[in-house]
């Protein structure tokens, strides 16, 4: 999601505004605590992106077989795009299997896939995941940020920082829900700052995110609607 919420306004829609850094996981000291397992779900976000029209992005995460697919999709008068990933948990570990990208502006686009071979840390769509199941499990603080790496929808790779800022509660168009929040710093581009909002017991939904470059909010999105697939909702 970071570089995407850092693209031009056109490629931020096109490009599907929220797949983000992938934690990694070398050197941090884990909590005491186990990861929450995964739990299938719709979602539904309202994106907003200074100007340009908003858009609505449906996100699922569901099983299949033995592994996990996070789809992220949208559609508008002037672009669509949709992207996922496939992906495996092994204890604590995720580990990406294939990702796919694809986005058109005005009928002109592009489509981009990953498989395993091409991925050296995790996708975007999997980071999106792992991060949200992840953070709060480090001791990852503003003075002292945690290295989190992914590759892009090119397999290339990139850099950032995160923090954890303290938990409260959070009040979006789908309701109040209680929220894990955290911040990611572009180290080439400390001026541009992307807070999440993550929900600590359903990994991958999101609650809010907002992308700020020099201090202005470019990029909004924010849940509106949330449907657990055979679980109560939070």
């Amino acid at each position: 999601m970071v570089n995407i919420f850092a693209r031009p306004p056109s490629r931020t829609l096109a490009g599907l505004a929220l797949s983000l850094a992938a934690f990694c996981s070398s050197g941090m000291a884990l909590a005491a605590d186990t990861f929450k397992d995964p739990q299938p779900f719709e979602a539904q976000y309202r994106l907003e992106v200074r100007g340009w029209p908003g858009a609505t992005i449906t996100h699922r995460l569901s099983k299949e077989g033995g592994h996990w697919l996070s789809d992220m999709g949208f559609s508008i008068t002037v672009a669509r795009g949709q992207e996922f990933s496939r992906f495996m948990l092994n204890g604590d570990d995720t580990q990406p299997l294939l990702f796919s990208s694809s986005y058109s502006v005005l009928g002109v686009g592009d489509s981009y896939q990953l498989n395993e071979r091409d991925i050296s840390s995790l996708d975007r769509q999997t980071a999106l995941f792992d991060l949200s199941r992840r953070a709060g499990h480090e001791n990852c603080t503003e003075n002292a940020p945690c290295e989190i790496e992914f590759v892009d929808h090119k397999g290339r790779d990139e850099h950032f920082q995160y923090y954890v800022n303290a938990p409260g509660t959070i009040t979006v168009p789908a309701g109040e829900f209680e929220a894990l929040n955290v911040s990611l710093i572009d180290i080439e581009k400390p001026d541009r700052l992307l807070q999440l909002s993550f929900h600590p017991d359903w990994p991958g939904l999101i609650l809010s995110a907002v992308y700020q470059k020099e201090g202005r909010r470019e990029t909004q999105l924010t849940l509106t609607n949330f449907n657990p697939n055979g679980g109560t909702t939070p």
